[in-house]
């Protein structure tokens, strides 16, 4: 059976107060439309089709990587509008189309795959997923006979007493077989208060002729929209509390969940210890039996096994098993830092390469540089880059010792086992087994002082 999905994202979201379409707000790192976009894979959708309106350039650029077609909602007039502006991706399609919305990103791949399963098994020619909650507010009502089958959906202005009895609320969330919901979008029309063309007024229409429509209920935290910030914040937490729980269950001592942020992609091996403070970001994939001890920032990162992290940041790049890094070390893009190494305090390596063994205990920049094992860098070297206009490279052998307050000018090579005197600015290559020296020669004055008067 074929199976789709539609996700309507043209909303601009006036409550969110932004000027950023409501559905690009992320949520534990990611876009809200991108969670929704990669549940659909989960859930094993064949076609997932993006109907956009507000920003939509902007939107279709967040979304790009994720192999989907876009609709195009240049007016917003209703949800049932919206899925009229994406005709052309169902016509000709046989099968069915689940519809979900691009701010609910709550949604789970297995809940996805049930309600098509369940619309499926019965026969359904529409399918309404639900929940059932104690204070239903303001939602609309799924109201059903006493059969069990749905009758019709009551917005909760529209209630009787009666109606506004029930419990069980439309999460706008639906599975449709294709040709029944083509024919229903000819039918639509906004004779209403607000002239919108409404998605719910299917349901109408395929009761109105026969047809069997069901409903399955869900818990009611996976159907949570965002409307606002707060409501933003609410899905954040809920969500946060989804990844830490999923970690934990999983081997990860999370020290305190309520004050360590993981993002949705981010994967932790087992017998790691995560300290409160740590943001994990992005791609990143943490090894078994590391310690990130509090308050470091790690994004789009490859930590191996046994590597220890404090108070540090560590942007696309690696490190190597049984490492140690900070504290208040700062590792920039397209780093390598090999086995063994040792990343010190306020430490800044940017693009290079540190081999195994390393040892950058504190004090040091080393940017645009090939580094090899076994290294010792004193406190205070400079790696010197950048001459103003160009960018060049430094390359270090094998168990070089790089005395205290050195400043090595690019490019320049400083081949294996050598020495560099403490103080040197080293400006030419530095043969193997070599010490280099490249200071003045101290000059002590006597009766300086006094000569000049400054005595005290």
């Amino acid at each position: 059976m074929y199976k789709c999905a539609m996700i309507l994202a043209a909303g601009k979201g006036k409550r969110m107060k932004s000027s950023m379409p409501k559905v690009l707000h992320k949520v534990c790192g990611k876009e809200m439309i991108n969670h929704v976009i990669d549940t659909m894979r989960k859930a094993e959708i064949d076609d997932v089709n993006v109907v956009i309106g507000t920003g939509s350039e902007i939107v279709k650029e967040a979304t790009q990587n994720r192999n989907v077609i876009y609709s195009l909602q240049e007016q917003q007039l209703g949800t049932g509008h919206a899925v009229m502006c994406a005709k052309e991706f169902l016509q000709n399609k046989e099968g069915v189309v689940a519809i979900f919305t691009g701010d609910a990103p709550l949604i789970k791949a297995e809940t996805v795959k049930k309600l098509i399963q369940y619309h499926l098994e019965n026969s359904f020619k529409a399918t309404i997923l639900t929940s059932v909650i104690d204070d239903p507010a303001e939602y609309g009502r799924i109201i059903k006979n006493e059969a069990g089958s749905v009758e019709k959906i009551v917005e909760f202005k529209d209630c009787n007493q009666e109606e506004k009895k029930v419990n069980e609320i439309n999460s706008g969330m639906y599975c449709f077989n294709i040709a029944s919901l083509l024919n229903s979008l000819e039918k639509l029309n906004n004779n209403n208060a607000q002239g919108e063309y409404y998605l719910t007024d299917v349901i109408s229409i395929l009761k109105n002729e026969g047809q069997k429509v069901g409903a399955i209920d869900t818990d009611f935290e996976e159907t949570i929209g965002v409307n606002s910030r707060v409501q933003l914040s609410q899905v954040e937490g809920i969500m946060k509390n989804r990844i830490n729980k999923y970690h934990m269950e999983n081997g990860v001592t999370i020290i305190s969940p309520d004050n360590t942020y993981i993002g949705d992609e981010v994967q932790i091996g087992q017998d790691t210890i995560v300290y409160p403070g740590n943001v994990l970001e992005g791609k990143t994939i943490i090894g078994g039996g590391c310690i990130l001890y509090p308050n470091s920032r790690i994004n789009n990162s490859v930590i191996e096994d046994n590597v220890t992290v404090q108070s540090s940041v560590i942007l696309d790049s690696k490190i190597g098993e049984n490492t140690t890094v900070g504290p208040f070390a700062y590792i920039r893009p397209e780093s390598t830092i090999g086995k063994s190494a040792r990343i010190g305090d306020f430490v800044e390596i940017k693009k290079s390469t540190i081999g195994d063994g390393t040892k950058v205990s504190h004090l040091t920049y080393i940017g645009d540089a090939e580094v090899g094992s076994g290294c010792n860098f004193g406190c205070g070297t400079v790696v010197v880059n950048y001459d103003g206009k160009k960018k060049y490279k430094t390359i270090i052998g094998n168990n070089a010792f790089i005395g205290c307050n050195t400043n090595l000018v690019s490019p320049v090579e400083v081949e294996d086992n050598t020495y560099i005197a403490a103080g040197s600015t080293i400006t030419e290559k530095v043969p193997e087994g070599s010490l280099a020296i490249g200071r003045a020669k101290q000059v002590n004055k006597e009766g300086w002082v006094d000569k000049k008067g400054l005595r005290k």
